[in-house]
């Protein structure tokens, strides 16, 4: 019997019940790490506008360092919430989503309502636009909603006319990065105080609800983005797929609908056989991946988020912040400009316009590809008109439109939307931690199935998340209070 017919390579193992059964592939041979780095530089960009730059060093003005330790925990479950998100596509080529869907089919659309619900809320980029008002010194009458909207505007342009959009966001956010990087870098020797750097390490340990100004919401928000949060690491299934990482090599990418050459086909994936081969692929795709996200998202991002919180610390203190909105930045930045030197303030002015505006590509990016990933395989998988691609543009420029109309009605402090947004976020987090010990212990085969360690830390995801959430929920409604 041959290898291509041995009952082995027939035997699939993904639900067919509500999405078809796929077919057999090999998996294509690892490349090296330095090949893939990058594939987690979009979550990076995402993270650092949201809970870096604005939840955490706003905590840390409240309380100090007490609370530090959850960043921690918070980075850490979301290496590997990432990392299973990433085993279903390493070894499908298909987004965790899709995966969810093959259990009970309404999952994508409710996936596509929570990614929404968290992103039409442009907090992002107003607050871009906010902070370069401080660049300018353009005062309270300030036209931030305009220079929001110019912004969405350029967003929207920018990919809607890439040719492969994944490749054009993975650049702009890599040289991004690298300068918010160089800022954080100089920050340390330059504006930060020993007097900070011995708090972080003799602060203690608490959980601060209750006290003023952090409630339920924010903590629940800032946990959520210690790091990227909600759909935003579901979307790294479709980052490593346009990557070309495991499985991913055999999927169709996103392009503009107008410089590039579109496929209509939905983004369905393959099984590979687990002989020896196949399983040799496979180890050497798992370290590669897992070291890319950990090396890229987790050490990265903690070292950026901490020193930024040091940062605000050594130079706002505990309790000088009264109001919860982006005044801090500004008192932030007018303190640098007399401690270390008025280009320096401005520096920071213009490192957080880069983070803030990052985060909102990101956004627009990766909600984007979620809803064109599952409309395509969903509703619209017979289509020959409605591509991915098309899709995809025209997610862009409805959240564009939608996120306009909210600006221009009068929502637009920043930190209330960004806090919205986090708070959807965990809640998203509660749910698909446990559908993703569903999905990586029932769809995979046995030799590629989560366990041990990295299922106990899934199973204390679902129950962190949940426990909060449900708290989030008595407070909204009162019994807390």
């Amino acid at each position: 019997m041959t290898a291509s017919s041995s009952p082995e390579r027939n035997r699939t193992t993904l639900p067919s019940k509500y999405l078809p059964p796929v077919d057999f592939r090999d998996l294509p041979e690892p490349v090296p790490l330095r090949k893939v780095t990058g594939a987690s530089v979009i979550l990076l960009a995402t993270a650092i506008g949201s809970g870096e730059v604005i939840l955490w060093p706003y905590i840390t003005t409240q309380v100090g360092f007490t609370f530090m330790w959850a960043a921690v925990v918070g980075f850490a479950i979301q290496f590997f919430l990432n990392m299973e998100i990433e085993r279903y596509t390493l070894a499908t080529g298909e987004t965790a989503i899709t995966g969810f869907t093959r259990f009970w089919k309404p999952w994508w659309w409710l996936f596509v309502v929570f990614a929404l619900c968290q992103n039409f809320w442009p907090g992002w980029a107003t607050g871009a636009a906010t902070a370069a008002t401080y660049v300018f010194g353009m005062g309270e009458d300030a036209p931030v909603v305009p220079i929001t909207i110019a912004a969405l505007l350029a967003i929207g342009i920018t990919l809607t006319l890439s040719p492969v959009v994944y490749q054009t966001v993975e650049k702009i956010q890599g040289v991004l990065v690298v300068l918010i990087m160089i800022f954080v870098v100089i920050a340390i020797p330059a504006a930060t105080t020993g007097e900070a750097w011995a708090a972080l390490f003799t602060d203690g340990v608490g959980f601060p609800v209750g006290q003023e100004g952090l409630g339920i919401a924010l903590l629940l928000g800032a946990l959520a983005f210690a790091g990227a949060g909600g759909a935003n690491n579901l979307v790294q299934s479709n980052y490593i797929r346009d990557k070309g990482m495991g499985m991913g090599m055999h999927m169709p990418k996103i392009v503009s609908p107008i410089t590039g050459h579109e496929e209509a086909k939905p983004s369905l994936g393959y099984v590979f056989p687990t002989d020896a081969e196949n399983m040799r692929r496979w180890r050497g795709w798992w370290k590669v991946a897992n070291w890319e996200q950990f090396i890229t998202f987790f050490l990265i991002g903690i070292l950026t988020l901490v020193i930024m919180s040091v940062l605000a610390y050594s130079t706002l203190g505990v309790g000088q912040v009264q109001e919860q909105n982006l005044a801090f930045l500004l008192l932030e930045g007018q303190v640098l400009q007399e401690a270390v030197a008025p280009w320096f303030g401005i520096a920071f002015w213009i490192a957080a316009v880069i983070a803030l505006f990052t985060t909102n590509l990101g956004i627009l990016d990766y909600t984007s590809r979620l809803i064109a990933d599952q409309f395509k395989i969903h509703a619209l998988k017979d289509s020959e008109t409605w591509t991915e691609s098309r899709i995809y543009a025209a997610s862009v420029w409805l959240m564009i439109i939608v996120g306009s109309l909210i600006l221009i009605a009068g929502v637009d402090q920043p930190f209330l939307l960004v806090l919205i947004a986090s708070c959807i976020a965990g809640v998203q987090m509660f749910i698909y931690s446990g559908l993703l010990i569903l999905l990586n212990r029932k769809a995979l085969p046995k030799e590629l199935q989560i366990g041990g360690v990295r299922l106990a830390v899934l199973a204390v995801s679902f129950l962190f998340f949940g426990f909060l959430s449900v708290m989030l929920v008595l407070d909204e409604l009162g019994f807390l209070g």
